[in-house]
């Protein structure tokens, strides 16, 4: 590269001098003269060669000082790298070694000799330099590999046991174990990995104050290092402790879980003391630091999958209780499902009544705990106290009943049960708080986590939803049957027609609908006093039927109220504000509570419909109070129906009187007229007979003589016919004489034919059966070769190893006999083929030959018909010319005879139809005188 430069620098100089010594050559060529001139030409000539020459004088002295400034330029920066290069090495030797070698203020001239020493120096240090580096990333492909393995760990046991079992292989110790903080005063060693010869301290609990106090304090970033327990000042109670577990050195690390002290990671050497290395010390702390990290994040895949299968059991249990449409199967499949998903010991659900006080209406325990299904529990408290706070979705966890502050009337309630722990939730049915879903845990106290709590009280919210859907659907199945049964009902009223059937029909119906103890018909007497007249009633109860109840106040409050349709439901009728009047009269019939509609019949107040409740009072459905009165109504219909069939059936038997009055009247003038009738119709029936077999008579001979008329022209006309088809037939009797020669030609030739190939049939059939002998000799040689080889087979296996090749030999033999038999017994069901083949066909040609001969007869036999039906055929033309004649005649005298019988036929015609106008005129006589009948 500096000869390159020096070069570079030159190029300049050389290119001035060239030009200098071509510029004075130039100069010289004219002071040199061609001939002589004067003295003043030679001292012009001088001056301007004088200055030439400074002109090269000056550029040749810049074109120099350029050239050193550009070499000197090139120089230094070709140099700078080397110069850069040299004090790199130059530190870094000094680095390597710890201490100045090579100056690094030497002079230029050594710069290269010392950065060819720094270049040795730093290849003589290479290999300890790898080797350090290996040395130092060993530690740190541990921590990863350590890291990765508890990493893939995914619960903390897994986390806890690959850390101790990794870490003593990576420090080559006796024991390392981790410890957990439970409490203040104790601890437990929870994983553990040791060598077979030492004690073991799993699950060894810890209950030395002075270890917590020592220990427990931790800063997150020491780490104790005691290379020997004696040597490190530690307390006799603490060095009793060491010695119990046989450890001479130790190593412990605190793991930090969320931010506190979880426990310690502790690496015990039992064999001796031991130096605990820097890199083991840094590895070890590195590896707590991780552990920690790992239980953070296997604490997290926990809490996400507790989430998960929190959400698949919400899931879960929301699509049973959706597919559930009972009130009481959702209710006891939502405690079932609960008590499941919570490993809970008891889960009901406590329904309020009007009064807040609850049932346990539904439970699932697990048995050998008290049972609370149906318990009523009365909390005077709580309507003024929690009513408000659980409307609005309040959600209480209690972890121990004797610890939260309850009051000792509360406690009381829960002791019966057992109860150490509970965990309640509202449920709300139509906005309204309809009960509690309550988890019991009776075994222990219990800390019920963020996920549980959550759990509840959204299924508490889902039965709300599951109770709110149920109810629907039974009001839609409600009203459904009651629609049906308004249906069917109405439909049975109007196919009765008696008003008692009616009534009796409307209280079995509707008790039995309505599944109450008694439905009755109680109707108004002009007074407004009335009579029970139709009843159905549960045996059991007194009976109302036919008994008469005054109400003196009925007519001044209530008759008008029913007249327009009040219908009155009344659920207990000792709170329903009634006058003790009204009270006396329904006590004696054992009415709790009463459902009453009006019946209207035409338009007027004809009675009252009324349900009673007995047995006890009764929440009247709207949907029953709706269906009781539409029954009402539809009973007015069916009365008023009943009244208006009643009115057309007396009218109908009134009409039929008069009507067989009418009719025995008409009938003594008929008979009257008919007898003077009958006399004049006698002799109207004879001339009417005569002239009606005279008719016949003529319609018979004239339908005669048109049959033989018609028949002789069909023979005429067949005659024509046979005429015209004679010729043809005769053409058609040579042309089939034709084909039969030639077919009898055709058949002459086919039997040559089939005879040749029958023979040719039974000349393959030859070499068939050679095949077939050949194959049989073939089977015979393969069944001896085989007898042959079989006995060699026997020989060799005598001879032993001396006759490997003969056995060789033998089994090679066998193999081609073998696919010898398979070849055959391929060939010879072909062989079998081919001859029934060959029999077939022969049997089928022969058969064949015969049917030919057969044909040949029938043709013979067809030939000689033809000539018998040409001679037919002429016999026939003769006959057919004689009949046409005697048919000419036969026509004459029929048209002659026609003409005869027609002329009768309009003879007897006329008097038919002058008998007939004398038989309309008596019909119309006996008409006129049955309308004045």
């Amino acid at each position: 590269m500096i000869t390159g430069a020096v070069v570079l620098t030159a190029l300049p100089v050389l290119g001035v001098t060239g030009v200098s010594y071509l510029g004075t050559q130039s100069l010289k060529e004219q002071f040199v003269p061609a001939k002589p001139v004067d003295v003043l030409d030679n001292q012009k000539t001088q001056q301007a060669l004088e200055r030439q020459l400074s002109l090269i004088a000056w550029v040749s002295g810049l074109t120099t000082l350029v050239s050193a400034a550009m070499a000197i330029a090139l120089s230094d920066r070709l140099l700078r790298p080397i110069l850069k290069s040299y004090q790199t090495s130059t530190s870094l030797v000094n680095r390597l070694h710890c201490s100045p070698v090579v100056d690094p203020d030497e002079t230029r001239q050594n710069e290269l000799s010392g950065l060819e020493t720094n270049l040795n120096l730093i290849a003589a240090e290479l290999p300890n330099l790898l080797w350090r580096q290996e040395a130092a990333d060993e530690p740190f492909q541990v921590l990863m590999t350590i890291s990765r393995h508890i990493w893939e760990s995914f619960s903390e046991e897994n986390v806890l046991r690959t850390t101790v079992e990794e870490v003593r292989q990576a420090l080559k110790t006796d024991r390392v174990v981790i410890f957990r903080f439970e409490d203040d005063r104790e601890g437990t060693f929870i994983a553990e990995s040791v060598a077979p010869i030492w004690p073991k301290t799993l699950w060894t609990t810890i209950n030395d104050l002075g270890f917590f106090e020592a220990y427990r304090q931790y800063p997150h970033d020491q780490i104790d290092v005691m290379d020997d327990i004696y040597q490190s000042g530690l307390s006799d109670e603490h060095i009793g402790l060491l010695e119990r577990f046989a450890v001479k050195a130790s190593l412990i690390a605190p793991i930090i879980r969320n931010n506190q002290v979880f426990g310690l990671l502790i690496a015990h050497e039992c064999s001796t003391p031991r130096i605990w290395q820097q890199l083991e010390i840094d590895l070890f702390a590195q590896i707590a630091n991780g552990v920690g990290f790992a239980l953070d994040h296997t604490r997290l895949l926990e809490q996400v999958d507790q989430a998960a299968e929190q959400a698949q059991l919400f899931t879960d249990i929301t699509l049973c209780l959706r597919e559930s449409l009972r009130e009481e199967d959702i209710l006891k499949m939502t405690v079932e499902q609960v008590r499941s998903a919570l490993t809970t010991d008891r889960v009901i659900v406590y329904s309020f009544d009007a009064d807040w006080y609850g049932t346990v209406v539904a439970e699932s325990v697990v048995p050998g705990f008290p049972k609370a299904l149906w318990a009523k529990i009365k909390d005077p408290c709580f309507a003024e106290n929690y009513v408000e706070s659980y409307q609005k979705g309040r959600v209480s966890a209690t972890n121990n009943i004797y610890e939260a502050g309850l009051t000792q009337c509360h406690l009381q309630q829960l002791e019966p049960f057992a109860v150490k722990a509970n965990l309640v939730a509202p449920i709300l049915k139509d906005d309204q708080l309809f009960g509690l879903l309550i988890a019991h845990e009776c075994s222990g106290p219990r800390n019920w986590q963020q996920l549980e709590i959550d759990l509840v009280a959204q299924v508490a919210t889902q039965v709300g939803f599951a109770l709110d859907h149920a109810r629907l659907i039974q009001r839609v199945d409600a009203t459904a049957t009651q629609n049906q049964l308004f249906t069917e009902l109405t439909l049975r009223l109007r196919e009765t027609l008696r008003e008692e059937d009616i009534l009796l029909t409307t209280v079995e119906e509707m008790r039995l609908a309505l599944r109450t103890d008694r439905v009755i018909v109680y109707s108004f007497d002009a007074d407004w006093y009335g009579t029970v007249v139709a009843e159905s009633v549960v045996p059991g109860f007194p009976k109302a039927l036919w008994a008469k109840i005054k109400d003196p106040c009925f007519a001044e409050n209530y008759v008008e109220s029913y007249q327009r349709g009040r219908v009155s439901a009344t659920n207990n009728i000792y709170q329903a504000g009634l006058t003790e009047c009204h009270l006396q009269q329904l006590e004696p019939f054992a009415v709790k509570a009463n459902l009453v509609a009006p019946i209207l019949k035409d338009d007027q107040l004809f009675g009252l419909l009324i349900a009673h409740q007995c047995s006890g009072p009764r929440n009247w459905q709207h949907s029953e109070i709706d269906l009781f009165a539409q029954i009402a109504i539809q009973v007015g219909f069916a009365l008023d129906h009943a009244r208006l069939l009643a009115q057309v059936e007396e009218a109908y038997q009134s009409t039929e009187l008069f009507r067989l009055q009418q009719s025995q009247y008409q009938e003594t003038l008929q008979r009257q007229v008919l007898k003077t009738f009958q006399e004049s119709q006698a002799v109207l029936k004879n001339l009417s007979a005569q002239a009606a077999l005279q008719m016949e008579c003529v319609s018979a001979t004239h339908h005669q003589i048109r049959a033989v008329i018609d028949w002789v022209e069909d023979i005429n006309s067949l005659i024509q016919q046979a005429e015209r088809l004679q010729q043809p037939a005769r053409q058609i009797v040579q042309s089939c004489d034709q084909s039969i020669s030639q077919l009898l030609e055709n058949i002459s030739t086919l039997q040559n034919r089939l005879v040749q190939a029958v023979e040719k049939f039974q000349s393959l059939d030859r070499p068939a059966r050679k095949l077939s002998e050949v194959i049989n000799l073939l089977n015979t040689t393969v069944y001896q070769v085989k007898l042959q080889t079989l006995t060699a087979e026997l020989e060799a296996s005598r001879m032993g190893e001396s006759a490997q090749e003969l056995s060789s030999v033998t089994k090679k033999a066998n193999a081609h006999v073998r696919q010898l038999e398979m070849e055959i017994a391929e060939i010879m069901p072909l062989l079998v083929d081919i001859q029934t083949q060959i029999s077939e066909m022969s049997s089928v040609m022969k058969s064949e030959f015969q049917q030919l001969n057969i044909g040949t007869q029938l043709v013979e036999q067809t030939r000689s018909s033809s000539e018998q039906m040409a001679n037919v055929n002429d016999d026939l033309s003769k006959l057919i010319a004689a009949i046409s004649v005697a048919v000419m005649n036969g026509v004459e005298i029929s048209d002659l005879v026609r003409e005869s019988v027609q002329e009768m036929e309009r003879f007897s015609r006329q008097t038919s139809e002058e008998s007939r106008i004398l038989s309309e005129s008596l019909n119309q006589l006996l008409e006129v005188i049955e309308e004045d009948g």
